[in-house]
């Protein structure tokens, strides 16, 4: 175990003004409260932090963080307070040593929303101070590095979180050095039979090349040399998981990739890179299509080298990373070598230096304004993950603006990494200038001009084509204020109808005094919870005119012959006109104010009565609390169910296009002779209609004749009496009838 002093030796051999007095006070808190805690290997506890912070001081970072390493642990395991330690190291580090200290104690569903919790706080701390993540990733690694001493069950779910969150998110912040370390250790115990034979046969690969490798290694030392650029070129060979997550991605065999050999090429100069890519190329053949240009275009985690793939002496595919000294280091270390931690950061933080000098900031603010959102614990994961695996890809506006996009992203996503008005009010695209689907996925350099619409807004299907999580958030936002305002739209009609009835009037001003007293902060919600259902019109009226008296009973029914309707008259003064048979009133559909039913992809939900209803109906809808408006036929007996609770009531017409295209349920009932070919004839006549058959079911059968409940899809009510008479006609049928019609 480190000793005091050689953990000051260690940061002081790179910060000579260390301050050793921090250090030492760190040391022996941390050592004092850990005490005789032991880790599942039988080690003292203190080595934990202890080796957290010689990880970190491989990275030459700051006292302040070496301190903070120290005592990660401090709040969660021990009986140390935010309050002592703001005492003792200052408010800085104490907020820290906090913002890595996991939720305890959190009543939560699921290890997975755990799991999510956990991530939300640390990226919201890292937002504030990214040596918050600097340290949780050297407290994985050495997790990780020591995971062999835990039970089987905890390895695996541990390696596989580092898997899908801690080595991709150490990739995202530029360090690959860590994140390589990170996905092999775990690979090995999420998979250890492919970690194995991925190994094995990188080693025979080593050896069956060791010569070529030495060839080119030497070959392009003495080339460069030649031209008067001081390199230095060393051979690597691609990590195991590396090599099996892009056999499994592209779906190819090992001998397959064209990057499991590799060089390094560091030169002095952003020029050299360039003359040393044309003495490459010079050298050996290029393979098209596998050049690329970082240091033009770096990646978000401000990667920049140049990257380029040629075909080696004995034919075998090599790539060459090519690089100045200072951009190999920020491949390595990521934010870590930044020069804002080379002479230590000062007491108000290198969060807002750090994001006007690092792009790295781009993603993580990102994910930050995900959290904002109000998604689910399991939502904001599965989002972050989607993000933190991808690759990708560098496409323009057409002013010339570079976005940067995870690879398989869409004119869908690139629409609301612009903006998320513009991703609101997209209706169609162009992509280099051709009009070109919104699904289609964009390629590098890919100029794309999204079409916009005010009136538009995002179809509901496009979050399963989204792939970004800004995306996908936004869509599920957008659509639920969609259907929030056809709730509160809906609502609003109730309510005037209802003030209407009791001789008042209905305002959203004269409803904002009373919120408080129906549960809501605002009046669109008040009123979509209206809409919904869930909250009665009356309890509205009472809580705005507490004199109102409600009684919901209902008077007998008052039928006038004619006018061929019959009505419902509660004591509130409502009346409903349902048109009976004997005349044809005006029909409820033809009222003002009506809600249109298309009948498929509105944004309300709308669903059908069990027994279906076709444009031709006199309809009425039903609403159903929390799950939309149910549509029956005028004439159908299940709406005496619902005589007693007129606030469900709702005018509804048919909105239909003459071009669209698009069939209605309805329900009847066929009786026919029990004799073979009878069903075939029945179900050709229906065939022969243009109608088509959902369900069928054998409702009683007799040794002569056979009753069959048949669920048709049809275009219209002419349309069902039409199949219904060729039915009739049918030899083989003795009746057949609608269903409640």
């Amino acid at each position: 175990m480190m000793r005091q002093y050689e953990l000051v030796e260690r940061v002081a051999a790179y910060k000579p003004n260390v301050d050793e007095g921090l250090l030492n006070r760190a040391y022996v808190y941390a050592m004092q409260k850990h005490g005789a805690q032991k880790r599942a290997s039988g080690d003292p506890y203190f080595s934990h932090p202890l080796e957290v912070a010689a990880i970190l001081t491989d990275l030459h970072l700051d006292e302040q963080t070496i301190a903070v390493a120290l005592l990660h642990d401090t709040i969660e395991d021990t009986d140390a307070t935010r309050k002592e330690i703001d005492q003792l190291f200052g408010p800085r580090i104490g907020q820290l040593v906090e913002g890595l200290t996991k939720l305890k104690r959190l009543e939560l569903v699921s290890k997975k929303a755990e799991q999510a919790e956990n991530l939300r706080k640390l990226l919201l701390a890292i937002a504030d101070d990214i040596r918050v993540l600097l340290v949780k990733l050297a407290d994985r690694l050495h997790n990780m590095r020591t995971l062999h001493h835990m039970r089987e069950d905890k390895r695996a779910r541990i390696a596989q979180e580092t898997l899908d969150i801690y080595g991709p998110l150490a990739g995202r912040m530029g360090m690959q050095g860590m994140r390589e370390e990170l996905e092999n250790l775990a690979f090995r115990h999420v998979n250890l039979e492919a970690y194995e034979t991925v190994t094995a046969r990188l080693n025979e690969l080593r050896e069956k090349h060791a010569g070529t490798i030495a060839q080119i290694e030497e070959t392009l030392t003495q080339r460069l040399a030649e031209s008067g650029i001081e390199a230095e070129v060393s051979g690597r060979q691609k990590k195991p998981y590396s090599v099996f997550s892009k056999m499994q991605r592209k779906a190819l065999s090992l001998e397959q990739l064209s990057d499991i050999f590799g060089f390094r090429v560091i030169v002095a100069s952003e020029e050299d890179c360039y003359r040393t890519l044309g003495i490459v190329h010079r050298t050996w053949p290029l393979v098209p299509g596998r050049f690329k240009d970082y240091i033009s275009i770096p990646k978000q985690n401000d990667y920049r080298s140049i990257h380029t793939t040629i075909v080696g002496p004995s034919r075998q595919r090599v790539e060459l990373q090519i690089r100045t000294r200072e951009m190999h280091e920020v491949a390595e270390y990521g934010i870590a070598a930044h020069e804002l931690y080379k002479d230590g950061v000062p007491q108000d933080g290198p969060a807002d230096r750090l994001r006007s000098e690092s792009s790295a900031f781009a993603w993580l603010r990102r994910t930050i304004e995900m959290l904002s959102e109000g998604e689910t614990p399991e939502e904001f994961l599965e989002n972050t993950k989607l993000e933190l695996f991808q690759d990708q890809v560098f496409c323009f506006t057409p002013k010339g603006r570079l976005i940067a996009l995870p690879r398989g992203a869409t004119p869908i996503d690139f629409a609301y990494a612009v903006h998320t008005d513009v991703g609101d009010t997209c209706v169609g695209c162009k992509i280099n200038g051709r009009i070109m689907p919104v699904v289609t996925e964009l390629a590098n350099g890919d100029e794309v001009e999204i079409i916009r619409s005010k009136a538009s807004t995002p179809p509901q299907a496009w979050e399963s084509v989204a792939i970004t999580g800004k995306a996908r958030a936004a869509i599920r936002r957008a659509t639920k204020m969609s259907i929030r305002k056809q709730y509160s739209g809906l609502g609003q009609q109730i309510l005037e109808r209802a003030f209407a009835r009791s001789g008042k009037t209905f305002s959203k001003e004269s409803l904002k005094p009373y919120l408080s007293k129906v549960g809501h902060k605002e009046v669109e919600d008040a009123l979509a919870s209206v809409g919904r259902g869930e909250l009665a019109s009356a309890d509205v009226l009472r809580a705005v005119h507490p004199d109102f008296q409600d009684s919901r009973a209902v008077k007998p029914a008052v039928k006038s012959e004619e006018e061929g309707w019959f009505g419902l008259r509660t004591a509130a003064g409502m009346i409903f006109r349902i048109p009976g048979r004997s005349k044809s009133p005006k029909s409820p559909e033809e009222k003002p104010g009506a809600l249109p039913i298309r009948g498929t992809g509105n944004d309300l939900p709308v669903r059908f009565s069990p027994d279906g209803a076709v444009p031709g109906d006199r309809i009425v809808g039903i609403i159903e609390p929390g799950k939309g408006i149910t549509i029956y036929p005028i004439q159908s007996p299940a709406l005496t169910d619902f005589d007693d609770e007129p606030d469900r009531w709702v005018d509804v017409r048919w909105d239909l296009d003459a071009e669209m295209s698009t069939r209605f349920p309805a329900r009847v009932r066929v009786s026919a002779i029990n004799e073979p070919g009878t069903l075939a004839e029945i179900a050709d006549t229906i065939a022969q209609n243009d109608a088509n058959i959902h369900n069928l079911s054998m409702v009683t059968t007799a040794p002569d004749v056979t009753v069959m409940m048949i669920d048709l899809e049809v275009w219209n009510l002419p349309h069902l009496m039409r199949t219904l008479n060729q039915l009739r006609a049918r030899t083989c049928v003795t009746d057949a009838v609608r269903v409640n019609g």
